[in-house]
């Protein structure tokens, strides 16, 4: 199952007791505070949940898969994230 910003929204608002749609603007205004510190170069660490950074990819070759084609692949930027130990620990059954 996929889960969704509506999804979120909607569950904060019935955790929080706040409307749909005040939850909705908090759930949007969250994501873009961590679209933009990804945007500007920062990392995101949200304590018990993971780090988001983002990491360059330098000029690589690549293959069209239709054609089988060799081709350069531009260098670009990526998100990388990774779990932090408390929430791993977590999926993984131990304390």
């Amino acid at each position: 199952m996929t889960l969704t910003r509506a999804d979120i929204a909607r569950t904060v608002s019935q955790k929080t007791n706040h409307a749909k749609a005040q939850s909705a603007d908090l759930v949007d205004a969250l994501f873009n505070i961590i679209k933009q510190n990804l945007e500007s170069g920062e990392e995101v660490l949200i304590s018990g949940f993971g780090k988001w950074s983002v990491r360059a990819q330098r000029e690589r070759r690549g293959r069209n898969p239709q054609t089988g084609e060799p081709l350069m692949l531009a260098p670009r930027k990526v998100v990388t994230f990774e779990c932090a130990a408390v929430l791993r620990n977590k999926l993984n059954g131990s304390r």
